[in-house]
């Protein structure tokens, strides 16, 4: 299971910003139904693997969450792709920073998605879950 939050709540209940919607759209992909929620303590004994998409989310996360469960929270470009960088927020940029931002999500789920699949495949890799 796939799921996305905040670690916030002001805008819970909130559509995605239209910039958003639109350069999803023009891929393909429609989010234009999804409504932003705030993470919620059984987040934490609910998925495997926790991301946050820049440095302050993955304190924000920690802090919310059991110590026992913070191995399961990452930065997601570290862990997606091996880089060390932020997913900036392009809210207060213009279109083009939703579209760069679009671009590096993109890869690093690719890479994601790559690396998931390679663990879950491999013969010493006991019972998988496939829950995010």
């Amino acid at each position: 299971m796939l799921d996305s939050a905040a670690t916030g709540g002001w805008e819970v209940g909130s559509a995605p910003d239209p910039r958003s919607i639109a350069i999803a759209a023009r891929h393909g992909i429609d989010i234009s139904g999804q409504t932003a929620r705030k993470v919620r303590p059984e987040d934490f004994s609910r998925f495997d693997l926790i991301l946050g998409m820049d440095r302050q989310n993955v304190r924000d996360l920690k802090a919310l969450a059991p110590a026992a469960v913070h191995d399961r929270i990452h930065l997601y470009l570290e862990f997606a792709g091996g880089s060390g960088r932020d997913v900036p927020d392009p809210y207060y940029d213009g279109p083009e920073a939703f579209a760069t931002v679009y671009r590096m999500i993109r890869e690093a789920s690719e890479a994601l998605a790559a690396r998931l699949a390679a663990r879950v495949s491999a013969p010493d890799s006991g019972q998988a879950s496939s829950t995010i």
